[in-house]
């Protein structure tokens, strides 16, 4: 009876390992690993390095793109407030969030996981990406990511509302500059302006001093404008990516504003003081260097250059 019932069990426990996973099942990390080379294969991504910092993979995969550094370029810490923009696509193509005009961070390197930026971003730009004014592309795998979870509360049936589960993550991102950096500023904005002007077929705008502007209509005043000057006009404000954040605009049945010209921001203040006079219609693309900057006003994304279209109705010395 003994000998028959070691036999039953004996035979349970052989069952019953049978049906446990192998060891050559692979965990998460080689799982996402997996996913990440057949990515980069199924979209002939070229020139992609393993993040091996401290001797091993952390599995993120990364690609520089601006990778000149000055010999005065300070590595990157987690203590460092920085600005960068960004662009993010999940694996399966059901999240992808590409305006990198809203797309915008403003804060300390070791914040980003608190406000739900995943992990292996944090991790990627300390490691791989190392100083301000470089950007990369980086592939994240799912458990530096969201993890099972996922991220976002929409559906995953709605494209662009919800990351899936397990989710390896594409990012591109431009860490614009390590607060205060003017040159790494000046480059963007310089990149942004001449990005935008050549997507939007815009031709005829001047360069002044990081400002492009084209005269629309020539005005008729003979009184100058200066800081001294009381402006009254009408005038439209928008993000580049057409978004329009304010404006007192006649097509709208808006009426016009009068303004002391040292209020305005630098860029629009300098061009109409330089270009503009009463009946002077004028476009400018201002960069975020002379507009806003880090200081934006709510609504108005850090580090954004802005189109203005401006009527001087009427100058007041």
């Amino acid at each position: 009876m003994k000998q028959t019932i070691f036999t039953l069990l004996l035979l349970s426990t052989i069952g019953f390992v049978s049906c446990r996973k192998t060891g050559t099942e692979p965990n998460i990390v080689q799982y996402d690993q997996a996913q990440i080379l057949n990515y980069i294969k199924a979209n002939g991504i070229k020139g992609m390095h393993q993040d091996t910092v401290g001797g091993d993979t952390s599995g993120i995969y990364y690609k520089l793109i601006d990778s000149a550094i000055a010999p005065s370029d300070v590595p990157l810490t987690y203590s460092d407030e920085v600005s960068f923009v960004y662009t993010l696509r999940s694996f399966d193509g059901k999240y992808i969030s590409s305006d990198t005009i809203l797309n915008q961070y403003l804060g300390y390197i070791g914040h980003l996981t608190n406000v739900a930026f995943p992990a292996g971003l944090e991790l990627a730009i300390i490691n791989d990406l190392r100083y301000s004014g470089r950007s990369m592309r980086v592939l994240i795998p799912s458990y530096l990511a969201y993890g099972v979870n996922g991220y976002g509360s929409g559906s995953i049936n709605v494209a662009g509302s919800h990351i899936a589960g397990n989710q390896c993550l594409d990012y591109y991102v431009h860490v614009i500059n390590k607060q205060p950096d003017t040159v790494a500023q000046y480059n963007y904005d310089e990149q942004v302006i001449n990005k935008y002007l050549t997507a939007q077929n815009l031709t005829g705008y001047l360069p002044d001093g990081g400002v492009y502007y084209k005269i629309l209509t020539k005005g008729t005043g003979t009184d100058p404008i200066t800081d001294n000057t009381t402006i009254e006009a009408t005038y439209n404000e928008r993000l580049l990516n057409g978004n329009v954040i304010g404006g007192a605009n006649q097509t709208t049945g808006v009426d016009s504003t009068s303004f002391d010209v040292p209020t305005l921001i630098p860029g629009v203040a300098r061009m109409l003081e330089n270009h503009a006079v009463k009946g002077t219609v004028i476009s400018m693309i201002i960069p975020s260097g002379q507009a806003y900057g880090i200081s934006s006003p709510s609504g108005t994304p850090a580090n954004a250059c802005l189109r203005y279209e401006f009527t001087i109705v009427d100058v007041s010395p």
